[in-house]
Parts: C-alpha cells; structure tokens; sequence
C-alpha cells in the first residue's frame, strides 16, 4: 500500500527538492500550502527563492496531468494537490489557522484508512498531528547524527616502536587502521602515555608529520592541541575547505582570520580575505538600520571588528590612546584596501570568487542548500572556511543535525581537500569557558 506524505510548507521552503523525496509514495499538498507559498514567493531570501523553485516545479508538473486528481512524478510518486472543503474538521482546531487547515486534510485522509505521515519541520505542527493519532515525522533527507559528528582526530595506542620510527622518518603506514584524509592522530605509547607524537593522515593508512611552519599565524600561537590542529588545516593549501566546529570561545573565527591574514599578506597564497556571516538576530531584532550597505553591516560584522582589533596588536593588555588609535587605523587600512572585505551572504549568490581566503562564520545558522550555494561560489584558488557552533542556532527551522555545518562535515570528510576539527576548550576567558560547559 502507497503511503500519503502529507507535507507542510516549511518542509517546502526548508528544501526545494522535498517534493521528490518520497519515490513510489503519494505527496499530499493542502492547498494552505499553495497559497502559503505565494506569500513567500516575492521575497529576496532563501526561503523566497525555494518558494519559487517549488511553484515552477508544480507548474511544470501540471504539464503531465491534472494536480487534483494526481500526477506521476518520475520518481514513480503521485503528486497531489487537494481542496480543503469538505474536510473533517478537528474539534477544538481553529480552522482559520492555515497549519490547522494543512493538519484537517492529514486527519481526513487518516480517518478513511489511508497511510497517513504528516511531514514537518513545526515542531507544534508535529504535536498536534500526534495528538490526532496521525503519524508524524520530520523532513531528514539533509540530517546527520550530531552525537556521533566527525570529530576530525583521533587517540591510538602503539608500541612505544612506532613512535620512535615515526619521528625518524617522513612517513608511517599504520596497518590494519583506516584514516579519514586530513583526520589527525595521536599516537600514544602503551607504556608510557606521556611518550606521543601527532601526525596528520594523507591517506587512507598513511601519517605524516605535522608542519612546523604552520606553529603559529599572525603572531598567533595555539592554546589547545585542537587549534593547532586547526592551524595546520586553515594554513595548508591543498586543503581547499576547512570546517571548524565548537562552543563559544574556542577560537574559531580569530584562528581562521589570522591563517587568512598570514596566507594573504605573509605567503601571498589569495588576493585578499573575503569575511561573511549570516544575518540572523540573537533575541529581538531591531528593525531596520540607518546608513548605507557599509554602515548597515558593521553592527553585524562587529565580532569581525574586534577580532581583527586583537590581531592588530589589542592583545588585551593595557594601552594608550595613541596605540589604540594606531589599532584602528592599522584595521582601518586593511578594509580599505580590499585585503580584508566584509559582505553580507545574501550579495554572495551568483558571485564567482577567484584567489581569495573565504571566512564563512556562523554557518550553523545556514541550511545544506545555501552552504552548498555558497562552496560552488568558490574560483580557481580559493580557500573556504566555514565555522559555528551547532549549540548555538537563531534559525527557527534548523537544530544541530539538519544545519548545512553539521551537513557539510559529514558529507566532504571522506575528500582529500576537506579537513574538519571540533574545538572542545574555550580559550577566550575561564569565565566564558565555565558559561559554555555550565549554562
């Protein structure tokens, strides 16, 4: 028997390609969904353009046969678009309520003995349906295992042999193990834990030894194992997409900004560093902002700002007004010259960016379809890095295993130009450090 997927609009507008996620089933679409998607179509955003996309699909479908009484997609599905009218209304459900509407058509379906899974990314919706004894699930098709994510490195214990060869040589083959490219690996003695080395995997048995000219970047040295793994990442230039991934404070938009300013201005590796972030408000947002495009995005860029500030010689420490005053010019210059620009994701799409050092930051706030949009943004010689914390997510219609972060360093760590690392200590203050791992 043929199930029927009845499929809310966030589904829709979270993935264009949904529709064709259900091979051999029946797709319901109420038509709340339509008009919902009307709504939507004439923004600018990402949720603007999947309506759009899904509208012309539909269109197009309707080439094939009446929506109404269903159309064969070529997945071997059914595509139908249903009337509300007549309906079994749900008692106490507002039928003014579009999601209400959307959850009588499922009930309806359910009550005539059909197969029913109400599929929505509403966790609300998802309750009601369940309420209503109808079955429900969320859309997983772009879904990892937050709990088991790639970390990037790896302990293993060898004979204390091992060790000693690997630090005489180049290379080590490691046999009867197999390493992810770019994964890192500790190698431990199994007498003596303090007896270690650290190596990076270049295939899938094969160690080598880390650079020593990636220790540091910008005068900045590492505080963690962890980010010098990182340095090791964001300083190669075979590795052609870094993700970083970790709590507040680790580190992980001031190391990917300094290995860009070392691989700019001291390898002369890109032309310049290209900063983005999406701009999603934490809380209340407040409205529009006064100025032009530049003014509009130094509020949301500021954590940029005070990175590069720290980077400029503002380590901290105590200094005068002339030296402040020197800190902000040195930044100042970096912006005006174009070594380091600042822009906004939503001017990136349908850009080509050759020769450049691309800093994606906050990317667990983007979705897979719009990492993917920006990675194919990427020119000849170009570096992206995208870095977030998945515990930390504005996106109303993304969690920890469905952001395109989490996505991203599930689907590229089997490729020689990824490299990940997850950040576990803060390092920014003990203070910061105790407000992560306690509140």
């Amino acid at each position: 028997m043929k199930k029927n997927f009845v499929l809310d609009t966030n589904v829709l507008l979270h993935n264009a390609e949904s529709l064709m996620s259900f091979a051999d089933n029946i797709v319901v679409l109420p038509m709340s969904v339509i008009e919902e998607l009307d709504n939507f179509k004439s923004r600018n955003d990402e949720l603007g353009r999947n309506a759009r996309k899904v509208i012309r699909d539909l269109d197009h479908l309707r080439m094939f046969g009446k929506l109404g009484e269903g159309v064969k997609m070529e997945n071997g599905g059914l595509l139908k678009i249903v009337m509300e009218h007549g309906y079994v209304e749900t008692a106490g459900m507002d039928m003014n309520v579009p999601d209400n509407r959307i959850l009588a058509v499922a009930y309806t379906l359910f009550k005539k003995g059909e197969t029913v899974f109400f599929v929505s990314k509403d966790i609300n919706a998802r309750l009601k349906a369940d309420a209503l004894g109808i079955g429900v699930m969320d859309f997983e098709k772009q879904k990892v295992n937050f709990d088991e994510l790639y970390t990037g490195n790896r302990n293993i214990t060898v004979p204390s042999a091992v060790i000693d060869e690997f630090f005489q040589q180049k290379t080590l083959t490691v046999e009867g193990l197999e390493f992810f490219p770019n994964e890192f690996v500790m190698l431990i003695d199994e007498v003596d834990d303090k007896h270690t080395a650290l190596a990076r995997a270049v295939s899938e048995n094969e160690l080598v030894h880390m650079n020593s000219n990636f220790d540091e970047a910008w005068q900045l040295r590492s505080r963690s194992r962890e980010q010098r793994m990182a340095l090791e990442l964001l300083l190669e230039p075979s590795i052609e997409v870094v993700t970083l991934v970790g709590q507040a404070g680790t580190g992980k938009t001031l190391l990917a900004l300094a290995a860009g300013l070392e691989s700019t201005l001291g390898y002369k590796r890109y032309e310049r560093v290209l900063v983005s972030r999406p701009i999603i408000p934490l809380g209340k947002d407040l409205g529009y902002l006064p100025g032009d495009k530049e003014e509009k995005l130094s509020h949301w860029m500021q954590p940029i700002f005070d990175n590069l500030t720290y980077l400029m010689g503002g380590r901290g420490n105590k200094k005068q007004n002339e030296e402040d005053e020197t800190i902000r010019q040195k930044v100042e210059k970096l912006l005006q010259s174009n070594i380091v620009e600042m822009e906004a994701l939503t001017y990136i799409r349908g850009r080509s960016i050759p020769q450049q050092y691309v800093i994606v930051d906050e990317a667990q706030n983007l979705t897979p379809h719009e990492i993917k949009t920006i990675i194919t943004r990427a020119g000849e010689g170009t570096k992206m890095v995208l870095t977030g914390d998945p515990y930390q997510i504005d996106n109303p219609y993304l969690d920890s295993s469905s952001n395109g972060l989490t996505y991203t360093v599930e689907r590229l760590k089997g490729l020689p130009i990824h490299g990940h690392i997850t950040l576990r200590k803060s390092e920014r203050s003990s203070l910061a450090g105790v407000a992560a791992d306690y509140l």
